[in-house]
């Protein structure tokens, strides 16, 4: 990693990248329109995946939104599927589980992992800096444990549940991971048998060589400069929500360890953020933690949840993942 500190692009804007304004109050007005998708809960509709929302916590306007596939109705067995809790991403400051582009790949991983997805409505920053997005998973995870809700109670086995979240969303799953490593018996009948970090969103105040070249056009760095800003609970980027070699966490990854939970790392070179993900899969390997690491060439960040082949091909990484981890 490099030492140095070099500023970031001075000719992106990084407000007007995302469309978000600033107010005097601190919040942000998000000016773009994000297009959503509604839940499809009638078993009567063709739709080879059904979905449901539930609220989760109304005094904070949390919910999830479960997704269901079809197939699971269908068949007369006894066998019921692995859960996948999953968070979305937009820099901690976008987006929601009702976007079309996270309901989409949800019901996309539904069908192909064969899974049941439970995706959490957590709280934005800055409204709601961190850590109020990882006290939301760790209630979502609590809530699952308990719910009367009949899809998940007949369907998903709790006992092969994953936690998976894409850039942002892959750091709260990573937080909600530790979190939950340290009170697994309070978490029961839900059992954790891993993580799954999809180019998982990380920091701290030395710049990467990856970060010098600047070159990302989904996440320029003065944008992922700025959504640290406002989700950091200080202006530090060496802060354990940022930086996991920092704080309390390279403690736990030991737990971890003992657990005997997976990791899943994924991701590709062109990512403004591969050097801190490839720091956290040796970080992690150095714990003793069993990591599964994939890093693609070229590419940029989010980009297997825009180009088709993309996905098609992480689908397949996420299956193998899955099944091996159940039969370890």
């Amino acid at each position: 990693m490099s030492s140095q500190t070099a500023p970031s692009n001075p000719t992106v804007d990084p407000y007007q990248h995302l469309q978000i304004a600033l107010n005097a109050d601190g919040t942000i007005t998000r000016l773009r329109e994000v297009p959503n998708t509604p839940p499809t809960p009638d078993p009567s509709h063709p739709t080879p995946v059904l979905s449901k929302d539930i609220p989760l916590n109304q005094s904070n306007n949390t919910w999830v939104r479960i997704f269901l596939p079809r197939e699971a109705l269908d068949h007369n067995s006894s066998t019921k599927l692995p859960l996948i809790v999953y968070f979305h991403g937009g820099g901690f400051i976008l987006y929601s589980a009702a976007s079309s582009i996270s309901h989409d790949f949800c019901a996309n991983m539904a069908i192909d992992l064969h899974v049941i997805i439970v995706s959490v409505e957590y709280r934005l920053a800055p409204e709601h800096r961190l850590p109020a997005a990882y006290d939301d998973a760790m209630e979502a995870l609590h809530w699952i444990k308990t719910t009367p809700d009949d899809w998940l109670r007949d369907y998903a086995d709790l006992s092969k549940t994953f936690i998976m979240g894409v850039s942002s969303g892959g750091n709260i799953a990573y937080h909600a991971g530790l979190r939950a490593s340290v009170e697994t018996d309070k978490l029961e009948p839900l059992v954790i048998r891993g993580l799954i970090l999809h180019q998982p969103y990380f920091g701290g105040s030395q710049r990467t060589q990856s970060e010098l070249r600047d070159n990302d056009p989904i996440l320029p760095q003065s944008v992922c400069d700025l959504m640290w800003e406002l989700s950091l609970p200080i202006a530090d980027r060496d802060h354990e929500y940022c930086n996991p070699k920092v704080g309390d966490g390279p403690q736990l990854l030991e737990k971890i360890k003992l657990l005997g939970w997976k990791v899943l790392v994924v991701g590709c070179d062109g990512d403004i953020l591969f050097e801190h993900q490839i720091e956290l899969v040796k970080l992690m390997r150095e714990k003793g933690v069993s990591v599964v690491s994939q890093f693609g060439e070229g590419g940029h960040h989010g980009i297997d949840m825009f180009e088709p082949a993309k996905t098609k091909a992480l689908l397949v990484v996420l299956k193998n993942f899955i099944l091996s981890s159940l039969v370890a």
